[in-house]
């Protein structure tokens, strides 16, 4: 399981997000406070509080290129618990 802080500041952000995860077969939290929600899910993501970072939750050890392709999300912001 690998985790990181990302940011999705606008809605280009989070329909590129949903169609580079999507395209895999892993799995993908996302986490806002207390709200776990599917990374797929449109609906989800718009239920969580989007001015904060986001805790990204990636269901695998091995997955450079997915990391990859998300890094332009990648925050050093550290949301809230």
């Amino acid at each position: 399981m690998q985790k990181q802080w990302i940011r999705l500041s606008t809605i280009q952000d989070i329909r590129i997000f949903i169609e580079t995860v999507t395209m895999t077969d892993i799995a993908v939290d996302l986490r806002s406070q207390r709200y776990l929600v599917n990374g797929k899910s449109i609906m989800g993501i718009y239920s969580l509080d989007l001015q904060s970072p986001i805790e990204m939750i990636i269901h695998s050890d091995d997955c450079p290129e997915l990391m990859e392709k998300l890094s332009r999300f990648f925050t050093d912001e550290v949301g809230e618990d």
